[in-house]
């Protein structure tokens, strides 16, 4: 940045303009990402700044001189550059940086570039075509004809749309459609994913909160069916404990909002939703989430919040993704305020393996991982460890990109007889549970307890599940490893991966999970497991079939 910086003061726009692509073309920069190091630059002359920045994105000759431009736009743009920022928006090189600069300017302006650029599914682009023709009316009118599909409308499409059409507009509309007000919320309950880098409802902050607001104060016109009860649960228990929690809400009215669904949801009409049970499999799932989840995000409030509360939170089945582990120190969730590239760590791995439990040694422990795989992106770690009276969070720690643009954590201290109380509660709490996923439980600890079981067909226990798209299977993925139960496994020589699938038929947890155990006494899971990782080379040296569709 030291070759450009006296041109940010230069009074001259052209010539600085001119004299910067120079300067780029002679240090061979080609990376478009210079504008991030604009991000904490100085700007001394914001006018010729500014100057500049507007000379670069109209007729800069290079694509690194436009994002430069477009950097500082994003730190000084000003209406009369909205035009110019929306048809460099259409160029897809330049679209994440001339929506970032855009968004501070017309919110609504931006979301529609990144929907005409981004989205390309035959059931959105009436939306994205009616809004980009100008005729806000009919888009709004389209809005219920937007499949609600997690594979179509991700976490920040359902934001962008929700900008581009001024949802909170629509919100305040009086009558308003009861199809538009369940959209509303559906939408909303997709920004809460954690199944991006970020979650999208906090990237909507202030109209998050007006969504909210408009939402729960109509809820009671949607007619009690299970998805609408699905959809409310779901915003409930991001209210409580999810990402959520942390917009700007003015005091005391997160609580209100759950009181008022709390007051919805289990009045009796409500409450009856989900005491049937549907013929449909999907609609099922659903109503046993709803018996499970119901009273968990209610009760509760900041004022008389433990000190530390520890809870386990699993999606609506419509909308899978992880169970995960919460950690909420004077009634805040730490993972999201303190991370917010991924949901907390599953259950297994923070409360069954007893990795929050503290003793005198210090002990680090991983409390989250970002959405794309610590190795990309990150994951937040904290020391855990007993001192006299208390239990001690200390020298948080986070990899990779993580550690960017976040807080930094103080110590938190617990009084130990309390700390080891919510511990063991939360351990033993498995009431958010299904009977596959008690089964993989029961699996998993048995498997701890008896590694031979498996090492005595020369395999190495990998993982215990659900399958992510049949949550009522059961998932044992052991590693097959030639040589293991003599001890002389050959570290480079073949090995295969292999799942063993057990759907639900109905058997208690307990029963399945001791049965399960029982056959592998006698029985080589290799001859009923499916191979499911390694190479064809391997598969075909150890006399195993490569699975079809696999490279």
């Amino acid at each position: 940045m030291d070759a450009i910086t006296p041109f940010l003061t230069d009074p001259d726009p052209v010539r600085a303009a001119d004299e910067v692509q120079r300067r780029l073309d002679e240090l061979g920069v080609r990376d478009h990402h210079i504008r991030w190091a604009l991000a904490d630059l100085p700007l001394e002359d914001e006018a010729a700044a500014r100057a500049l920045g507007r000379r670069l994105t109209r007729v800069g000759t290079s694509g690194v001189a436009v994002c430069l431009g477009l950097g500082l736009l994003a730190r000084l743009g000003e209406p009369e550059d909205i035009p110019y920022l929306r048809t460099l928006g259409l160029l897809r090189d330049f679209t994440g940086y001339a929506v970032e600069a855009l968004s501070p300017l017309d919110r609504a302006a931006a979301a529609l570039v990144w929907l005409s650029v981004y989205v390309d599914d035959s059931e959105l682009r009436p939306v994205v075509d009616a809004l980009a023709a100008g005729d806000a009316g009919a888009a709004r009118a389209r809005l219920t004809t937007i499949p609600r599909s997690p594979r179509t409308v991700g976490p920040e499409t359902a934001r962008r749309i929700a900008e581009a059409v001024r949802l909170t507009d629509v919100l305040r509309e009086d009558p308003i459609d009861v199809g538009v007000l369940a959209q509303a919320g559906w939408l909303l309950s997709r920004m809460t994913s954690q199944r991006d880098y970020r979650p999208e409802i906090l990237s909507y902050d202030d109209d998050a909160v007006a969504a909210y607001e408009a939402v729960v104060a109509r809820a009671a016109l949607l007619p009690p069916t299970l998805d609408h009860c699905a959809t409310l649960l779901s915003l409930a228990l991001d209210l409580h404990s999810g990402p959520s929690h942390l917009l700007p809400w003015p005091p005391g009215r997160r609580e209100a909002l759950l009181t008022d669904l709390e007051s919805l949801l289990h009045s009796p009409g409500w409450a009856a939703v989900a005491d049937h049970e549907p013929d449909d499999l999907a609609e099922r799932r659903r109503a046993h989430w709803i018996r499970r989840t119901a009273r968990q995000p209610f009760g509760h409030s900041t004022a008389d919040a433990p000190r530390l509360r520890v809870e386990v939170a699993v999606r609506d089945p419509a909308d899978p993704d992880v169970a995960e582990t919460r950690l909420l120190v004077d009634g805040r969730p730490v993972v999201p305020a303190a991370f917010g590239l991924g949901p907390g760590n599953a259950p297994e791995e923070l409360l069954d393996s007893g990795r929050l439990r503290a003793t005198a040694e210090p002990r680090e422990v991983q409390l989250a991982e970002a959405y794309c795989t610590e190795g990309c992106c990150g994951a937040l770690y904290v020391t855990v460890q007993r001192d006299g009276d208390h239990v001690v969070w200390r020298d948080w720690r986070r990899t990779q990109s993580g550690r960017r643009g976040q807080p930094e954590l103080p110590a938190y201290r617990f009084d130990a007889p309390a700390y080891d109380a919510e511990i063991a509660r939360a351990e033993n709490d498995h009431s958010w549970a299904w009977p596959a996923r008690i089964t993989a439980r029961l699996l998993a600890a048995g498997l701890r307890d008896r590694p031979d079981l498996l090492t005595r067909w020369d395999a190495r226990f990998g993982w215990v599940g659900t399958d992510y798209h049949d949550p009522d299977t059961t998932v044992v993925s052991f590693t097959f490893w030639p040589g293991l139960a003599e001890g002389q496994r050959d570290v480079d020589g073949p090995w295969l991966q292999f799942f063993w699938s057990l759907p639900d038929d109905g058997t208690p947890p307990e029963a399945r999970a001791a049965a399960t155990l029982t056959r592998l006494e006698t029985t080589d899971p290799k001859t009923f497991a499916q191979v499911r990782g390694g190479s064809r080379e391997d598969a075909e040296a150890l006399g195993f079939p490569w699975p079809e569709g696999r490279d």
